[in-house]
């Protein structure tokens, strides 16, 4: 039989099958599975490789009919009498195989589906996109779907099928752009990616799901199907209190975490702990330190570990590298059950250019900018998303709600924002594009946050997001109806610099840079801010918190102490990087685990002691947290004693019982009776001393409690006489 022959015995013309078989066809639903004619119903299957295929009927399994190879490719058809339900039985050299067709399936996406997807509402996209568990007709498999509105043609790739993109093209929803296909007998854990045939008849590189939920650990790139059962929860009573623990007015005290170097297992060759081992370790540490949240470095896949995640390519997918979608579900469970909040970070500002990943994903720059003068990150090297196209901006807030929603995440905190801001952001002038009224704002990045953070607000009781902005743009932690961005808390950049700065210079030297460590308090209420001490200041060359502060090994210590006294005093929640609590002596390294021996050196360990009694007083102080946004609640007590530096601040609760004093003395000096003006008469009480020798300090200071005297100092009638113990914070309370 001649190929002329088979084709038209196959009722095809010899151009469609000639397509078909070389995976060049754009409609593979037009030609295979069942199609009624006037002679009974036709039914074509596609198997490369298979020796025979038979029909069989799909409820009982009886014989239907053998079908005749037509193609010498793989290319089977034969022929019955009346439509009917089947499944087909192929022999392939070394099994047989009984499953049904996927070509016997119609059309499974709805069209108000496709509209949303259109136009970038579709908030569950994670529920339509991706791969889907599920069963159709009664019959279990998976449904795939994938946005690529300009490829010639998607097949759905895996084990399954040999990797051979000729086996199982998808079928294309033109309005939309979204390709389906529901491959029967497909299952949670099956691998698989997309190859893609470009707009000009290129063969792409084979693509991983952008809104799979699972997904290979690295070096591995696949996608997986993930299960589809929800994860039952145990957490509704923190979900219902948990806005009250968000508020601004509650305390917030942060603990970051890169998941993978907190603790290794030498014993077990160095390996990072898993989710549940984090569970048992990771959430019991944080708790009894009195953090009240951890947030994690990002965890949605990412290919590089050297990104340490900020650079990700499954914005669905918890990485692979700890454990599966289920295990990071139950340590945020678990973290809700010892009442700790989960905070992660979020990278809506770009992506890498890994040829698997979001790159060209269609053969064209989708989501991506076309132009590499606003879609090229020239700082990293990495692509900007085009949120100016519906669809990638529906694609990132229904990445941020799937967090929130399906894995009860707390907060997000969104990396980069001030990156997306600004279109001209580190670029020369010669190399950014203007917006149409001819300025440096990025207006498509100032509706997407103004939409993400409405909708999250909406849609998602109690949490929060956090900006990663480093500038002065203002508004940020505004009310989006109020011309702001929305978002609930900023981080403060700025205030993390000029404290270190100010900490890093020699005591003699810091009379000259007095004002580095006030110039916060300039603007510190005109957002709700957090203050870090994030891993971006102990990384690459930078040091860790230890090694910044000057002097002896006692005068480092002392200094660290004082510092973190003055920030967990000074208006602010609270973000401390893990191991700035053991005063971490190596500079960070993603590959390593933290130093845990040096807690057997008394003078870590009182660093460690400190941050939990710090966290407990803040906790319990509501002078401390509660009125953080408020300018009333707070003054200088001393501002200006450039020659000793020293300063003193004022905290006073909302309801005017309680005041709190911190006093910190940044120089080696001890000064006795140093005379301080203070707002009421009565017993001080020192709540905390950093000097103290179970911090490790020389246990110079004030006993339990002052009197006041009828002294006038720093324009207060009244006033204490103290000892400012070297290198130091005090903490005093007025009630």
């Amino acid at each position: 039989m001649t190929a002329g022959q088979d084709c038209a015995f196959a009722g095809v013309d010899e151009e469609q099958v000639r397509a078909l078989v070389g995976g060049l066809h754009r409609d593979p639903f037009s030609i295979l599975g069942q199609h009624p004619t006037a002679h009974g119903s036709i039914i074509r299957v596609f198997m490369p490789g298979a020796e025979t295929v038979e029909l069989l009927a799909r409820d009982t399994g009886t014989p239907l009919t053998r079908l005749e190879r037509v193609h010498a490719e793989g290319l089977f058809v034969g022929v019955l009498s009346h439509q009917a339900a089947y499944r087909l039985r192929i022999a392939w050299p070394e099994a047989v195989q009984e499953t049904e067709d996927p070509y016997s399936f119609g059309m499974l996406l709805g069209e108000l589906d496709l509209h949303l997807i259109g136009q970038g509402t579709h908030y569950e996209l994670s529920h339509v996109l991706g791969a889907q568990a599920t069963l159709v007709d009664g019959v279990p498999g998976v449904r795939f779907a994938v946005w690529a509105p300009n490829a010639r043609r998607v097949s759905v790739v895996g084990d399954f099928n040999s990797w051979d993109g000729r086996r199982n093209p998808m079928r294309l929803h033109p309005g939309a752009g979204v390709w389906e296909l529901f491959i029967p007998r497909l299952g949670p854990g099956d691998r698989y990616k997309y190859e893609i045939i470009g707009p000009h008849g290129q063969l792409l590189p084979q693509k991983a799901d952008p809104v799979a939920r699972a997904s290979e650990a690295a070096p591995g790139s696949a996608s997986i199907v993930a299960r589809p059962e929800p994860f039952r929860w145990t957490d509704s009573e923190w979900m219902s209190a948990r806005a009250a623990r968000q508020s601004e007015s509650a305390p917030i005290s942060v603990y970051e975490v890169h998941a993978g170097s907190w603790l290794h297992l030498p014993e077990e060759g160095n390996r990072s702990l898993d989710w549940t081992e984090l569970a048992d370790r990771l959430i019991p540490y944080v708790s009894g330190l009195g953090f009240t949240h951890i947030e994690l470095m990002p965890i949605m896949e990412y290919p590089f570990g050297g990104s340490w995640g900020y650079q990700p390519l499954g914005l669905f997918a918890p990485t692979g590298r700890y454990g599966t979608p289920e295990d990071f579900a139950g340590f945020v469970n678990r973290c809700h059950e010892a009442g700790l909040g989960v905070i992660l970070d979020w990278v809506p500002a770009h992506f890498p250019t890994d040829v698997f990943g979001l790159a060209q994903f269609d053969g064209t720059a989708l989501y991506e900018h076309q132009d590499p003068q606003e879609g090229f990150h020239q700082d990293w090297n990495t692509l900007i998303y085009n949120l100016g196209r519906n669809e990638v901006k529906g694609f990132l807030i229904a990445s941020a709600l799937d967090w929130l929603e399906r894995y009860h995440v707390d907060a997000l905190r969104v990396d980069a924002v001030a990156s997306m801001l600004y279109r001209d952001y580190s670029r020369k002038a010669s190399e950014w594009i203007p917006n149409r009224h001819g300025g440096r704002e990025n207006l498509e990045a100032i509706e997407f946050f103004k939409h993400l953070n409405s909708i999250i607000a909406h849609r998602c009781k109690g949490a929060i997001t956090i900006a990663e902005e480093s500038t002065a743009w203002p508004g940020v932690t505004k009310p989006p109806e109020e011309g702001g961005l929305g978002f609930t808390f900023k981080w403060n950049m700025g205030w993390m610099h000029d404290t270190l700065h100010y900490m890093e210079q020699d005591p003699v030297y810091r009379s000259y840079n007095h004002g580095a460590f006030t110039f916060g308090m300039v603007y510190a209420f005109t957002e709700r801010f957090v203050l870090p001490l994030s891993h971006d200041e102990v990384v690459h060359g930078k040091g860790s918190l230890i090694r910044k502060m000057p002097g002896d090994e006692w005068q480092r210590f002392a200094n660290l102490r004082a510092y973190f006294g003055y920030l967990w005093a000074h208006p602010g929640k609270k973000l401390l990087f893990m191991g700035g609590e053991i005063a971490q002596d190596l500079e960070w390294n993603h590959d390593a685990s933290l130093s845990w021996n040096l807690l057997d050196n008394p003078q870590h360990s009182g660093i460690q002691r400190l941050v939990r009694d710090l966290n407990r007083i803040y906790a319990t102080e509501p002078a401390l947290h509660a009125t953080d946004n408020d300018p009333d609640a707070f003054a200088w007590a001393v501002v200006d004693d450039s020659a000793n530096s020293v300063f003193a601040m004022l905290r006073t609760s909302r309801d005017g019982r309680s005041i709190i004093l911190a006093v910190s003395n940044m120089t080696p000096v001890p000064r006795m009776n140093y005379r301080i003006g203070v707002p009421k008469a009565g017993l001080w009480h020192e709540l905390l001393n950093t000097n103290a020798h179970i911090y490790g300090g020389s246990n110079i200071g004030n006993g339990s409690s002052l009197q006041t005297e009828e002294i006038s100092a720093h324009g207060r009638p009244t006033s204490l006489a103290l000892t400012l113990p070297p290198l130091s914070t005090l903490l005093l309370r007025w009630s």
